[in-house]
């Protein structure tokens, strides 16, 4: 009999633990659902401060912001991380593009991609256009088909994958990389269908790159109605020429800051969960999901523990980054400073991917983190968390990565992302209080569960 009694008592505690568990992750929901302070601070951040690109003054407005929101939290610290950022200026928001048809003189939607050189002195430039679908065909072409030509690259994202996700990675590789495989041919511009799967009039910015030693060239995106436009023109009239103009520069660096603030764990305050989100975003719209809607829901994870009086064993630690969008210099400097200072993290989380209803998680950690979360899911599943998978975590907490730390994205519901994703239509209207609040809640209580249960290091 006496040996019946401490499995049953084992059995009897752990029973309890779960509905304590229950209790206070119920209560972390109510509490977003109800008294949460996220969708207030976006609209403040998306119309009073608006589109926040590295090294713009928008971008100085929303470090003050962010510093003042998460001091009046009441919070155990609060300092900002010096930075030094790349600044990048675009000129006109919406440049211009034409060729004649039929019809006349016709325009295309279009913007310069992030980091684009300008045309110089305000011109035009023009000259035949070529359509490719992929940087492996421009590079089997020869010099003399490319020279003083207008690359147009047409690879629209795949719509059969679900993961809209894994159909932006499946065609972002000619917006980063176009202008240099172009360029080594001799074309004079690029001209790059925007990475997304609606059929609409928004052209998506995005960063690119240069490469040393090749000569920089234009580079802008179309819309994808503008995109299917132009193709449709090129069957028609095969030697049909573009014109188009940017007047976009790149500006010396300038000093910034992540912005951070902590919740001292009582425990074991020198090992830190880190929650956050990108403060910039790029120029156009809003960043109303890219990454104002990140940047809420990491403030409000703290917000959330303060309110309901949750006391961490770790300190917990919101970082909101700067300049994730083209250069990540906000990202690779927390981590830097991490090691300097010999910083013990046991867990780092990021929302990135919007404020769209909470799906899951996305584990980049060992087969036991990952394992761990997966034994937590009838605790989540009731508020709609289902994917525990290993994956890509998220940009900026992505250099932490490391042995012992495990990285975690929220992952939530994607398929209108990549409509709103870069572009003018990146709004705070695009976005839902109620899944913004759930994605919130999501995290706060995944943080709460590896704060109660998860050991440094293993």
């Amino acid at each position: 009999m006496k040996k019946l009694l401490f499995p049953l008592a084992i059995l009897i505690a752990t029973f309890a633990q779960a509905q304590d568990d229950q209790k206070q992750i119920r209560s972390i929901y109510d509490a977003a659902l109800t008294e949460s302070e996220a969708y207030e601070n976006l609209r403040v951040l998306c119309k009073d401060i608006g589109a926040r690109l590295s090294g713009s003054e928008q971008a100085d407005k929303a470090v003050v912001w962010g510093e003042e929101v998460l001091n009046k939290l009441g919070l155990d610290s609060v300092y900002l991380q010096e930075i030094t950022v790349p600044h990048w200026y675009r000129g006109k928001k919406k440049e211009r593009a034409y060729f004649f048809n039929e019809k006349g003189k016709v325009y295309l939607d279009v913007c310069a991609l992030g980091g684009s050189v300008g045309t110089g002195m305000n011109q035009f430039i023009s000259g035949e256009v070529i359509e490719v679908h992929s940087l492996e065909e421009i590079a089997e072409m020869d010099s003399n088909v490319v020279a003083g030509k207008i690359i147009f690259y047409n690879r629209p994202m795949d719509p059969k994958h679900i993961s809209t996700f894994k159909a932006y990675g499946g065609c972002v590789d000619q917006r980063y990389s176009g202008a240099i495989e172009a360029a080594k041919k001799g074309a004079i511009a690029v001209l790059v269908r925007s990475m997304g799967l609606r059929q609409d009039d928004f052209p998506h910015t995005g960063t690119m790159a240069y490469e040393e030693g090749i000569t920089k060239i234009p580079a802008l995106a179309v819309s994808t109605n503008g995109a299917n436009y132009l193709s449709e023109n090129l069957k028609k009239t095969p030697k049909l020429d573009l014109a188009l103009k940017t007047s976009c520069e790149t500006l010396p660096d300038k000093v910034s800051y992540n912005v951070i603030g902590e919740i001292r764990g009582s425990k074991y305050p020198d090992i830190f969960i880190t929650v956050g989100g990108h403060l910039d975003s790029w120029d156009l719209g809003e960043g109303a999901h890219d990454d104002g809607a990140g940047t809420v829901q990491s403030i409000e994870v703290l917000h959330l523990l303060k309110t309901l009086n949750i006391k961490p064993q770790y300190t917990i630690r919101c970082v909101l980054f700067m300049n994730e969008e083209n250069g990540n210099r906000g990202g690779i400097s927390y981590a830097e400073r991490a090691i300097q200072e010999k910083e013990k993290h046991l867990a780092a989380f990021e929302s990135d991917r919007g404020g769209f209803s909470p799906r899951g998680f996305s584990v980049n950690g060992s087969a036991k983190r990952l394992e761990s979360i997966q034994a937590w899911a009838s605790l989540l599943k009731p508020y709609g968390l289902h994917e525990f998978e290993a994956g890509f975590a998220g940009v900026d907490i992505n250099p932490l990565k490391n042995d012992t730390i495990c990285l975690i994205g929220l992952s939530p519901d994607s398929q209108r992302y990549f409509d709103h994703h870069h572009t003018d239509d990146d709004v705070f209207e695009t976005v839902n209080k109620r899944e913004l609040e759930l994605g919130a809640a999501s995290m706060t209580a995944l943080i709460y569960l590896i704060d109660k249960y998860w050991k440094y290091p293993n």
